[in-house]
C-alpha cells in the first residue's frame, strides 16, 4: 500500500509545522499524523518526519521508539489491550493474557495471521480497577473478564471480522459503559451544594 501522507494531508502538515516556532517541536504530532495515515510507522515515515523538521531519521526513530503509542508494525482491525496495572494484576490479568494468547494463537505484541486481532498489554492503568481484570478493544471497555468471557469476546470479534463489522456496539458482544471515577457521585453532590 502506497501512502504519501505528506502530499495527501499537506494542509495538516503545514498547520502542524506552523504551530511550532521550532520545527523540532512538531515531531510528535507529525508522527501521529503519519501513523494515522498508514496505521503504523515505516522507516520512510521516520525519514519524512526528519526531513520536515530538519533532523536525522535516527533522531526521529529514537523519539518514536521511546513512546508506546507509536507502532512499527501493522495492527489488527481489533486491538485488545489487557490492563496489567496492579489492581488488574492482583485480579488475574496475567492469566487473562495467557488465555488470550492461547485463544488467539499469538503472543502479546503480535497480530493474528489473518490481520484481524492484535493483542497488547499495558502497565498503565485503564482506570477500571473495580472491573478488573479489564481490557479494552479499540479503546472500548470490557470488565471482569474471565476465561469464559474472553472466549466469547474472541469469537464475537472473529465473527465481526468475517462480517466486515467494525463498530463494536454492533457485534455480538458490545462494549460495556466506561467506568465512572470512584468519587464522581460525591463530587457532583458537593458541587451541587455550593462547596
Amino acid at each position: 500500500m502506497t501512502v504519501d501522507w505528506r502530499r495527501d494531508r499537506r494542509d495538516e502538515v503545514e498547520a502542524i509545522l506552523a504551530r511550532y516556532p521550532e520545527k523540532r517541536s512538531a515531531i510528535m504530532p507529525l508522527l501521529h499524523l503519519a501513523q494515522e495515515a498508514r496505521g503504523y510507522l515505516t522507516q520512510e515515515d521516520l525519514a519524512a518526519v526528519g526531513e520536515l523538521i530538519g533532523e536525522t531519521t535516527a533522531y526521529v526513530e529514537s523519539v518514536a521508539s521511546f513512546y508506546v503509542m507509536y507502532r512499527r508494525q501493522p495492527k489488527g482491525r481489533f486491538e485488545i489491550v489487557v490492563c496489567d496495572g496492579l489492581s488488574c494484576m492482583l485480579r488475574g490479568s496475567e492469566q487473562l493474557t495467557a488465555q488470550l494468547e492461547e485463544l488467539l494463537g499469538v503472543r502479546a505484541g503480535e497480530t493474528t495471521a489473518d490481520g484481524l486481532i492484535t493483542l497488547e498489554t499495558t502497565h498503565e492503568c485503564l482506570a477500571a480497577c473495580e472491573g478488573g481484570p479489564c481490557l479494552q478493544v479499540n479503546h472500548e471497555y470490557y470488565l471482569n473478564v474471565d476465561r469464559a468471557k474472553a472466549e466469547r469476546l474472541v469469537e464475537a470479534l472473529r465473527k465481526a471480522g468475517r462480517q466486515g463489522v467494525t463498530d463494536l456496539s454492533a457485534c455480538d458482544m458490545p462494549p460495556e459503559p466506561a467506568p465512572a471515577p470512584a468519587n464522581a457521585a460525591q463530587h457532583a453532590g458537593r458541587t451541587g451544594a455550593g462547596s
